[in-house]
């Protein structure tokens, strides 16, 4: 009598294509992974950016009057002050992928330099870095200074860049 079965080369070799097809399946959900949290750092910044233009065309606090963007002193009045300058933010938005809050994830930049090589401190992928500038070059430190311009530095996972989004008003 015959018998009917799988021989043990058969089975090899259907377990040898399982497994390529699943290391292939594995590395591409990875890499659509990395370019959606990508995708989410650039919504992330262009959402920040349009409520900073938003501010900076309607602000009025401290009998300031519009023109000028917030200095770093907004972040160091923790997550109420920022959702309350730029306008209602929905602070999911603020917070970088990977982040655990908007004050780890949304960060001042401590000095001027105006590149993505030169900004510190250097963003991390769940940093956003925020640079306002002063008429004259210098970085805007407080409330009571008029700062003119900004940037917004942040890194990208998949290419390990840091880009950069800069005010309307350069």
């Amino acid at each position: 009598m015959k018998q009917h079965g799988f021989t043990i080369v058969e089975i090899v070799i259907t377990l040898a294509i399982m497994g390529v097809l699943l290391t292939l399946a594995v590395v591409n959900v990875t890499s659509t992974q990395i370019n959606a949290r990508d995708s989410e750092r650039l919504g992330d910044v262009s959402s920040i950016a349009n409520h900073l233009e938003t501010f900076y065309r309607t602000d009025t606090t401290n009998g300031v009057s519009v023109g000028r963007y917030p200095s770093t002193a907004l972040l160091d009045s923790g997550e109420t002050s920022i959702k309350a300058l730029l306008l209602d933010i929905d602070l999911a938005s603020v917070t970088a992928p990977g982040a655990t809050s908007v004050s780890a994830s949304f960060i001042p930049a401590t000095n001027n330099v105006q590149t993505v090589t030169g900004v510190l401190p250097q963003p991390t992928k769940s940093q956003y870095v925020y640079q306002p500038i002063q008429t004259d070059g210098t970085l805007c430190t407080t409330e009571a200074q008029e700062c003119r311009k900004y940037s917004i530095f942040y890194r990208t996972e998949g290419k390990n860049t840091v880009e950069k989004v800069t005010s309307k008003n350069q």
